[in-house]
């Protein structure tokens, strides 16, 4: 069994892998074998719109990291995708991931039966990270995996997937910012809890 995690952030090793890693620290103590990609390590090219995969489940484009990071796709069972708020949206360089994984999906779901799951992250309080949560939800629905969310085992209040923020309140008028999102209590809590709902996920489909 195995999660792949893929940070879609512009800032390798930043506040949206420090997330990922929360998450995964979950999986791997419910004895599942766990990897991090920093998508900036990568070289992925925006897809072309060829349409050759509306024929068969085949990318024209060779020559890049695309191939290699979808068979680490294929072969994992769980896939967690985090990305920090640009704009309300996920970044650029996680959207031509995720264009790239239109093979994947038109002629057949590739991805199909998996477990996903997604962390946000943004400066601000209501910085966009529920629609960015969404936004990656609604891809990893797409593409027919399962998503878990935070919720906890006896239910109450829970979220697409986990939120975090550097936004610590007011003081004297004055916006006071946590140093990393490790200071954000709730944040940290919904990613371990996010973790072992994906490890809980994971483990059923043996």
């Amino acid at each position: 069994m195995k999660v792949l995690a893929l940070n879609g952030s512009h800032r390798k090793g930043k506040n949206t892998a420090a997330m990922l890693r929360l998450a995964l620290a979950e999986v791997e103590a419910a004895g599942i074998e766990t990897e991090l990609i920093e998508i900036t390590d990568l070289n992925i090219r925006p897809c072309l719109s060829c349409n050759h995969c509306l024929q068969q489940p085949a990318c024209r484009i060779t020559g890049d990291d695309m191939a290699r990071l979808a068979e680490k796709m294929l072969a994992a069972q769980g896939i967690v995708l985090g990305s920090p708020v640009y704009f309300g949206n996920v970044t650029g360089l996680l959207k031509i991931f995720m264009d790239r994984t239109r093979w994947m999906h038109m002629t057949a779901n590739l991805l199909e039966g998996k477990i996903g799951a997604a962390v946000a992250h943004a400066g601000l309080r209501n910085g966009g990270q529920e629609m960015t949560l969404l936004i990656l939800e609604r891809f990893l629905k797409a593409q027919g995996l399962f998503v878990v969310d935070d919720r906890e085992p006896e239910g109450g209040i829970y979220n697409v997937g986990a939120a975090g923020s550097l936004y610590a309140g007011l003081e004297n008028g004055a916006v006071r910012w946590r140093r990393n999102v490790t200071e954000d209590a709730l944040a940290v809590h919904s990613c371990r809890q996010l973790g072992r709902n994906l490890a809980k996920k994971v483990q059923e489909l043996i």
